[in-house]
């Protein structure tokens, strides 16, 4: 890895070696991510996580707490990742019956000195594996996509928006 390459990776120093970002001299700031992905499954699966008829229980309820479990392991689960202390985790689902799909919107939020970005991003996918085990055993085709950061608040980056 050249130099020039390694600088703008923010977790590679100068010769191309992995470490953690040093935060220490960034201020602490409000910082927010929202981030998104889905769920498809058949419609029989779907009227059935729509019910509550699973057979494990609560499919989103068991989810929205996965989610936020998740959201609070990240850096156990990520190498590089600060532990910070999230102020707020919420996590949204949106059932779109027509394509079989459940839409999870998940977002996090702290106060300090590096962003939620990670947090955000591991919720739902938290989210959408708990989905997943829950009801596998009768869809095992059910696919996961369009995981994605929508939008990021604070820090010195400011605001961002996906798509702008």
């Amino acid at each position: 890895m050249t130099e020039q390459k390694a600088s703008a990776l923010t977790h590679f120093d100068a010769h191309g070696q992995a470490h953690m970002v040093d935060v220490g001299g960034k201020s602490e700031t409000r910082r927010v991510a929202v981030a998104r992905g889905s769920i498809s499954m058949k419609p029989e699966t779907f009227a059935m996580v729509k019910s509550g008829s699973a057979k494990k229980g609560d499919v989103l309820g068991i989810a929205r707490i996965a989610a936020i479990q998740g959201s609070k392991r990240t850096s156990d689960l990520i190498p590089l990742c600060h532990p910070i202390p999230l102020t707020r985790v919420a996590v949204e689902f949106e059932l779109d019956e027509a394509q079989s799909r459940i839409d999870c919107s998940v977002t996090a939020e702290t106060v300090g000195r590096t962003g939620v970005e990670m947090e955000a991003l591991t919720a739902v996918n938290v989210a959408l594996l708990t989905i997943y085990d829950m009801c596998k055993a009768v869809d095992r085709g059910m696919r996961m996509d369009g995981i994605q950061l929508m939008e990021k608040l604070g820090g010195k980056s400011g605001h961002w928006v996906a798509g702008q």
